[in-house]
């Protein structure tokens, strides 16, 4: 297919994105306008204990709007920041966010100075670094610079980097006595076509070290067939010396995905539930046994940070880490509703802070209204959805990132990749971007 004849059917689904839209934005806009006259008045921040000033990033994702919420409720001051190309991002215009301001990109040579002169404007006394994939490993190298002047809640480049390679962290754990999945680090597709199967565990999978937005949904079995058609899956992957992939023992059984906020080894806050390739409703399940092996991780390694796992556990009980994420999981939006999070990132507990008895799960309104579209015979499951849990974006006490998520950030980043021709596979109102290919 031609290029130009390319552009027409993606502009076309662009421009459908932002009709769509539109076509949404009387029934929010009449949404938020009764919840500014009768959703009540943000509760006033407790006066006790000192205030802080919070800098969190990643200022275009749900995870940092809770986390500016859970601060702001504990009588915090925040300061939110985010990259220039989502300045349009609906979560500034929350009542819970005290400043906003702009910083590069995470890889621009002057992100950390950036960082520096925001934690010295703002007075800032405590960093908490809300992370894409890309964010992570400079926000690790970022913190010796910005831990003269505040606490950052992040754990060190090294760590980073390790947490991050699904090779090494099985290695990690294994040195730790965990259990673990069968990995081998890929430089080359041929390495993979060479690999002995008969003598090995299969089914594998092949995964990208480094995140990869659209390649990380492809779970597609090894081998093949025939030998050339596990050739020639491998030659489709961009496995390189330079971009290494990990071929990981495809595990039979229930994935769940977790976060852990650690300070020193010790969990402070703690969320596991059932997971999925993408990822937008979150049930809290209790499952010690994981519990118990993300502990015997991070406290022998004293890890201080925000830690994610993605795992399966098998029919006979075993825990299995498919990745590890250093970073804010979204599953953190569970704690909209709880008193003690912001405290339990600042504090030392001796038991970690879990979802309250009364939250209920949360879910994407736009998401589930586009599932919908797609598959209107589901319309029972997205009412249950809908009935039987909460949205993580709409607070009717802080109304406006709702609108201004869905008919502002969106939008921009529509019309950024109308007018430049880019393509995107699809809309993710969690994180708030456009899932682009070698996006970040």
């Amino acid at each position: 297919m031609s290029r130009t004849s390319a552009a027409v059917p993606r502009a076309a689904r662009t421009i459908g994105a932002l009709a769509l839209l539109q076509l949404a934005m009387p029934a929010n806009l009449a949404l938020t306008s009764l919840a500014l006259l009768l959703g009540g008045r943000d509760p006033q921040p407790s006066p006790e204990g000192e205030r802080l000033t919070i800098l969190i990033s990643g200022g275009k994702m749900t995870k940092a709007l809770t986390l500016a919420r859970a601060f702001h409720r504990a009588g915090h001051r925040v300061v939110l920041v985010e990259q220039e190309k989502y300045r349009w991002t609906g979560h500034r215009f929350s009542r819970c966010v005290d400043v906003f301001r702009t910083v590069p990109r995470p890889q621009d040579p002057g992100y950390a100075e950036a960082l520096l002169d925001v934690v010295r404007q703002e007075s800032v006394d405590v960093y908490v670094p809300v992370c894409s994939p890309v964010a992570s490993y400079h926000d690790a190298a970022a913190a010796p610079l910005l831990e003269a002047h505040c606490r950052v809640i992040h754990a060190d480049a090294e760590t980073i980097k390790t947490l991050d390679d699904k090779e090494a962290l099985a290695a990690l754990a294994a040195g730790l006595g965990l259990s673990v999945p069968d990995a081998h680090r890929m430089t080359s597709p041929e390495q993979v076509a060479a690999f002995d199967f008969a003598s090995a565990d299969p089914p594998y999978v092949l995964k990208s070290i480094a995140y990869d937005p659209v390649n990380r949904l492809d779970l597609t079995p090894l081998p093949r067939p025939t030998p050339e058609a596990t050739a020639a899956f491998a030659r489709s992957k961009p496995i390189t010396a330079e971009t290494p992939w990990v071929m990981q023992h495809l595990v039979e059984g229930v994935e769940y995905c977790t976060h852990s906020t650690v300070v020193e080894g010790r969990i402070q806050v703690w969320a596991c539930c059932p997971s999925s390739a993408f990822q937008v409703n979150y049930a809290m399940v209790d499952k010690p046994e994981i519990l118990a092996w993300v502990r015997g991780l991070v406290e022998p390694l004293g890890l201080t940070g925000q830690i994610s796992f993605d795992v399966m556990q098998t029919p006979d009980g075993r825990v299995l880490p498919i990745e590890c994420n250093p970073r804010t999981h979204s599953a953190i939006t569970m704690f909209y509703d709880h008193p003690d999070l912001a405290e339990a990132y600042l504090g030392r507990r001796e038991e970690p802070v879990v979802p309250t008895v009364a939250s209920r799960p949360t879910y994407w309104a736009y998401h589930e209204a586009w599932r919908l579209l797609r598959a209107p015979g589901s319309w029972r499951e997205r009412w249950r959805t809908v009935r039987e849990g909460v949205d993580a974006v709409f607070d009717p006490r802080d109304p406006l990132p709702f609108l201004m998520l869905h008919h502002l950030q969106i939008p921009a980043l529509l019309l950024q990749n109308l007018v430049a021709g880019r393509d995107w596979v699809k809309i993710d109102f969690n994180i708030g971007k456009l899932v682009e290919p070698a996006g970040d």
